[in-house]
Formats: structure tokens, sequence, C-alpha cells
């Protein structure tokens, strides 16, 4: 055998010796070809996910101006923010006309939770520390998350900067002041510091104030009322810090703790011949800490556990003369108890499985006579698949919710258990081309709030879980680079969702009343497109585009006069764009957000229609870099062109204003 094997090599050596040209022969047979550098684009996941996800990074976002989380939301496409005007008005989020109870908001892998009202108010978070926001219809690929995630219908992610040193420094210093329209002022600082090679922490504090008085217009017939907003000043302050510790056997320990508390004033409607004014005040605090822990337990288990706590507080103040003591009170107090772990196998290449568990106890209290006071236990159980392989990718899971709750006053409901699956897929059609398909199916429900069950006379007892069923078909589509043109990538995707037991307040003979009454039926179109060229060296253009298209029905009661009516606030043509210029001299963002008409009652009618709106804005920014500190210096003009519009009825949205940013990093 050893004689076999060393002919055959000697052969196979006489061979390619006879086979060199002569000028090989003469120069030895050794020659030096020039090496080819291959580069090519890596897909990106929001092309190649069987579910639809869109991402903003932080510094798309400074670029922009954009420094609230509600105004980068409504940057992706089946977002609507319901936005109740001004700096210090409230702003939550319904993905795909779900309602904001169905989408979660995750802030560093750990979801944020509102069990009182069941959804949560953007405005409270800035994007001045912002790695990256990511807003995904179902949950992410990621076996590794929690079982929240799995629950929720949408999961808007919110992931922070973590500590970066330049210059073989093993610390960073930031300081930001923003300054504009209406008496805006919000100073930020940041601080970095490594401790050793695996240890380092972070401190943020920001604080913000402005009285909000903007002057507004009110349609009268010909006519128009020129007043400003009144009761609209805000006060807040927010403070953050953060550990990061690298663990033996690639482990780590993230750990963030942060207190935040406003007071603001309510401005209330503006409604024709109706002078008086609003002297509705709120007061927030809370406080909340929570770790994340990831290990890898050998080469094929990985263990990610996560727990948290929070406590919040939220009065509210109204001083009027039809209270038997002239002003009314209410505060309320809740706090959660939140662990999770999720372990993760990894049996084959390309196969992923994991069983995820959360466990939380959610309170309630406040200063109502008889308050029922609420304790509630839930346990989400998530069992989860994933397998990529060559040009497929197909993903499946299953949650099993279960809760109880105990009141301190009154009836409680009853428990409540569900199953709830979902599935999709992945397929990309074409070899050298990155073409994919893509479909998903989901099913989720959400719990009553303790509003819903509890509040006032209002609350009922006995309201159902609200289910919804979400189906997705889509194709994603990015290029190569050719020439000047770096990329363009293309979406689009045709859903579907049905609503089931909708909670709604509805009228009975003396008082308003939750209950199970609805059913929406949604279908709808999202499409997205970037395209970045790059014609010189140092200089890029960037558009990037969204457009939603939807029709989202009333279907309850063929009988009703408002069966498939469209309902209220949504819009059936909306979308935004964005066309942003890089040059070594300056940066320019021109920002264009549109919204269709829609209605502000169940009724369409003329009476209730909202008009459309497209809202523009300019900013520009110049960075300056030095030896060992930098500074960037930012002008925007929000609402370029002046225009006078509502999102929420009878709120009337700020018009032009002026905005300066400066940075200095160190």
């Amino acid at each position: 055998m050893k004689r076999l094997v060393l002919s055959a090599a000697l052969a196979a050596a006489a061979v390619a010796v006879s086979a060199q040209s002569p000028s090989d022969s003469l120069t030895g047979g050794v020659r030096h070809i020039d090496g080819v550098e291959v580069t090519t684009r890596r897909i990106d996941r929001t092309v190649r996910s069987a579910r639809p996800t869109q991402m903003l990074e932080g510094d798309e976002l400074e670029r922009a101006g954009i420094y609230t989380l509600s105004d980068a939301v409504k940057r992706f496409a089946g977002a609507n923010v319901r936005d109740y005007g001004g700096i210090g008005g409230m702003k939550t989020v319904s993905v795909r006309n779900l309602g904001a109870n169905h989408t979660a908001v995750s802030y560093d892998g750990v979801t944020v939770s509102n069990t009182q009202a069941g959804q949560i108010d953007l405005s409270r978070f800035a994007t001045d520390n912002v790695q990256n926001v990511t807003l995904t219809i179902g949950e992410d690929d990621d076996v590794m998350q929690p079982a929240r995630h799995y629950a929720s219908a949408a999961v808007l992610s919110i992931t922070s900067r973590k500590p970066v040193f330049a210059d073989g420094r093993d610390w960073s210093l930031r300081t930001r002041v923003r300054a504009g329209s209406w008496g805006l002022v919000a100073p930020q600082l940041r601080y970095w510091q490594r401790l050793n090679e695996k240890l380092m922490f972070s401190l943020d504090g920001t604080y913000m104030c402005a009285d909000g008085r903007y002057p507004y217009e009110l349609p009268n017939g010909s006519e128009k009322l020129t007043d400003k907003r009144f009761n609209t000043d805000i006060y807040s302050w927010q403070g953050e810090a953060n550990v990061y510790a690298l663990l033996p056997r690639d482990g780590h320990l993230d750990v963030k703790a942060q207190w935040f508390s406003s007071s603001r004033g309510l401005p209330g409607a503006v409604i024709l011949y109706n002078t008086k004014k609003s002297h509705e005040r709120m007061w927030d605090e809370e406080f909340f800490t929570q770790a994340v822990y990831g290990q890898n337990l050998g080469s094929r288990l990985k263990l990610e556990a996560r727990a948290k706590y929070v406590n919040s507080w939220n009065r509210y103040t109204d001083t009027d003369v039809k209270y038997p003591t002239g002003r009314y009170v209410e505060t309320y107090r809740q706090s959660e108890y939140y662990g999770s772990a999720t372990l993760g196998w990894f049996p084959l290449k390309g196969l992923s499985l994991s069983l995820a568990e959360d466990a939380f106890v959610n309170t309630l209290r406040s200063n109502a006579e008889n308050p029922a006071d609420p304790r509630r236990l839930t346990s989400l159980t998530a069992l989860a698949a994933r397998y990529a392989s060559g040009r497929v990718e197909i993903g499946a899971n299953v949650v099993a919710t279960w809760a109880t709750e105990h009141v301190e006053h009154g009836d409680r409901p009853a428990d409540r258990q569900q199953l709830s699956p979902s599935a999709a897929f992945s397929l990309r059609l074409l070899k050298n081309e990155a073409l994919y398909f893509r479909t998903m199916y989901k099913h989720t429900f959400r719990l009553p709030t303790f509003n819903d069950l509890y509040y006032g006379q209002s609350g009922t007892i006995t309201l159902k879980p609200e289910k919804a069923d979400e189906y997705n078909i889509g194709l994603t589509w990015t290029s190569r680079r050719m020439g000047w043109l770096a990329y363009v990538t293309l979406t689009a995707d045709v859903y579907h969702n049905d609503v089931k037991d909708k909670i709604v307040a509805f009228p009975t003979l003396y008082v308003w009343k939750m209950a199970n009454f609805g059913r929406v039926r949604i279908n709808g179109l999202n499409a997205t497109m970037v395209a970045r060229i790059e014609p010189l060296h140092g200089f890029a253009a960037e558009l990037s585009a969204s457009y939603m298209l939807q029709e989202a029905l009333d279907v309850t009661d063929p009988a009703s006069i408002y069966y498939k009516n469209q309902i209220p606030y949504t819009p059936r043509h909306s979308g935004n764009a964005v066309l942003t210029i890089l040059t070594p001299w300056l940066d320019v963002a021109y920002t264009v957000q549109m919204c269709g008409s829609r209605y502000a009652m169940q009724q369409n009618t003329s009476e209730y229609q909202i008009d459309g709106y497209a809202e523009y804005t300019l900013s520009v920014s110049r960075e300056l870099k030095f030896r060992r500190w930098s500074a960037m210096l930012q002008a925007s003009v929000r609402n370029l062109t002046d225009e006078r519009y509502e999102v929420i009825r009878y709120y009337p949205m700020p018009g032009r204003s002026v905005e300066v940013t400066a940075t200095i990093s160190f």
C-alpha cells in the first residue's frame, strides 16, 4: 500500500512538471501572482430574517436630529405613534393597529412593563445614549430571548451603547446640551470608565425642562382662533448606572440601575368656545434595577438569566370648583418582581433549541376608597426552535401563559391559561442574489390591565384576554455594490391581523364600562427602501423611505352602523423619507413625515375626519476632531413649513421650531 501511494504521488508530480510552460521551468516553476481583493457586503438581518425587522442606528438618528424615541419610532413602517401634543405630551405606539398593549418595549434585553395601564409612554426615553432601535413583528430570530418577547405581537428593542475606549485611555467623557423653542433646555452627561480588562462601568444623567407654550390655530368656519397652549411645562430628571463584567468561559454580567422623575402639566383638549384652562398635573417617579447574565455551559449549551425589580409612583391632581374640596388627587404605586431564564441547546450545525421561563409578580396600590389593591402572578413558558441551512430558515415556538390574581377588596377574575403558537419560514430564492421570500404566523393575547379590571366604576373583572392572530408574507432584496452605488435594499410585506375579544369602553345606563365588545380585521402593506451612493472618497448620500397602507375595519356587529368602518386614528396611507448627505465638512439630513386623513370616532363621516399632513425637518451638523477630544455642532428646524395639524383630535401639534445641540467628547 505504501508503495502504491508513493508511486501515485511521484506520477502526479511528474504530470505537474511536464505541464509547466518553458518559462516556468526556466524560473524554477515559481511565479508571483498579484493578489485580488474580494469584498462583499454582509446581508443585513432585516433582509434575511423570516420575520419583518427594521433597525435604526444611533448615529443615523443623531444625524437626522432625532433625540426622542417617539420620533425614531415614527420612521418604522407599520408603527402608529399616538402623540398628545407638545414636548411633555404622552406618546404611545401601536404596531399594525394591534394596539399599544400588544407591543413589548425592551431595554437592553429586559422588557419594560406597566401593568396598570398596559402601554409604555415613549416620551420618557431619549436616544442620546442609544446604539440602535429595532422593531420586529413577532420576535427576534435569536432563540436566547426571554419568554415575554415570544408572548408579544411585536417587540420594540432599545440597545444602549456600551463603553468603547480610544487612544489607549481607560475613560471617556461626553457632555451634550440641547436648547430650542418654547423654553427647551436639555443637558446630558455621560462617563465611561474601564477598571481592568474585564470590568467597566458607565454613568449617565439627563435633565430636561420646557414651558411648551407654543402657538396654535383652531379653525372656526372661515376664521381661525389663535392662542397658545397652557399648562404645558415639563421637568424631568433621569440617572442611570451600568456595570459590565466579563466572566470566565465567555460569560458576562450586565447590571443596570435607573431612576426617573418628572413633573408635567396636562394641557387638555382645545375646544371652540371653551375658554376653560386645564389645571391638571402629573408626577411620575420610577426606580428599577436589572441584571442580565450569560454563560456558555460547554460547546452546545448556553444559559441567559435576567432579573428585574421596578417600583414606580404616579400622582395626578386636578384643581376645579366641581370637586367638594376644590381639588382631586389620585396616587398609584406599582411594583414588579421579574425573573427569567433561557437555556439554549445547539445539537447540530444550523439547529437551535431553547426553553425560556419567565415569572413575575405585579402589584398596584392606590388612595381610592376600598381599592382592590391587586397582585398578579404570571408565568410564561416558551419552547422555541430554529433551523437554518443553505438557503432555508425555519423557526417555530409555542408560549404557555398562566396568570392568577389576588385582591384586598372585592372580587377577582378567574385564573387564565393559554397556549400561543408561532411559526416563520424564509427562503433565499436565487443562489447568487440576495432575494428572499418570507412568511409568518403568530398567535398572541394580552391580559386585561389593572385599569381594565379595577378602575373606578368602569373596571370589569369578567373581561377575557384580547386575542390576536398575525399573518405575514413578504419579499426582501439587497443588491451588490455597483460602482458608485454601494447598495439598494427593498422590502415589501403584506399582512392580515385579526383581533378578537377586543377590550373597549362603551356606555351603559349611567357609566362607561370595559367589555369584550370588539373585533377588528386588519389588512395592510409595509414597504421600505434604503439606497446609498458613494461618488467620491468622503462623500456619500443615503435615501431611506417607508410606506404603509392599512385597512383596519370594525367587524364586531354586522347590524351596527359602524360595521366595516375604519377604526379611529388609523390612516389608510402614511410614510416617511429621509435624505442624508455626508461630506467632509457638513452632514445634512432632510426628513419628511407624512400621514393621510383619518377619523377621530367610529363614525367615518366628514365631521369626525382629521386632515392629513406632511411635516418636514432639516438638520445640519458639523463634527470637529482634535487630538484628544472632538466636538459636534448641530442645528435643526422642525416642521419647516409651519404645518398646523393634529395627531389626536383637539390636541394641536407644535408649528415650526428651532433646536441647537452641542456635544463635546473626550
